[in-house]
């Protein structure tokens, strides 16, 4: 947490500087948005002319300061390493195409007659950037779940007494005065189950 809020902030300082520094002079009098973006790839080199702001030095530290406020949403550094090298990457090359323009020198006077405050600005705010990533810690990953442990089944009771082995065996006989047949299988209030019984068959004396 506190690896993610101290690059978060040197993030936020170097995007700033970034992306100002195209307002502040570079050369000279020359403001860094003054330069044309093709001019430092073409065979030509820099030129005299004045671009709109969005062909000037300024887009690609758009870009860069766009990859750092994802990089801080997201907490991932990646998208803050590239807003680095991003914008240490153009001050470098537009440093480049700038000392073979001025045949192959770069001046620091005091009077600001050679490099000025827009450069370091790029750069330092590119440095800043690479620091920001370095330090920040990321997102953090949850160690997974371990899975459920099984819950063995309770052990089947060996040989013991079932639930219906408690109820006595039904035994067939003649129960009652009548001489009638029936179960005496105890039933579920300590009586007889009810059972549906045969009368037993009556002799009559005409019948011998």
């Amino acid at each position: 947490m506190v690896r993610n809020v101290l690059g978060g902030v040197l993030a936020v300082l170097g995007a700033a500087g970034a992306v100002a520094s195209p307002f502040r002079p570079w050369y000279a009098a020359r403001l860094g948005r003054e330069y044309r973006l093709p001019d430092l790839f073409s065979s030509g080199g820099i030129t005299a002319a004045h671009p709109n702001l969005l062909w000037s030095l300024f887009l690609p530290f758009l870009l860069a300061a766009a990859l750092t406020l994802l990089g801080l949403l997201t907490r991932l550094r990646t998208p803050v390493l590239l807003a680095g090298v991003l914008a240490l990457g153009f001050a470098v090359l537009w440093a480049v195409r700038a000392a073979q323009a001025n045949g192959d020198s770069l001046t620091l006077a005091a009077d600001g007659s050679g490099l000025r405050l827009g450069v370091a600005g790029a750069a330092g705010g590119g440095v800043l950037l690479l620091l920001a990533a370095g330090i920040m810690a990321g997102r953090v990953r949850r160690a997974p779940a371990p899975p459920p442990v099984p819950v063995p089944p309770p052990p089947a009771s060996a040989g013991g007494p079932d639930e219906d082995d408690w109820r006595a065996p039904a035994s067939y006989g003649p129960t009652g005065a009548n001489g009638t047949y029936g179960s005496s299988r105890p039933g579920p209030y300590g009586g007889p189950e009810p059972e549906p019984t045969t009368p037993l068959p009556t002799i009559r004396p005409q019948d011998r």
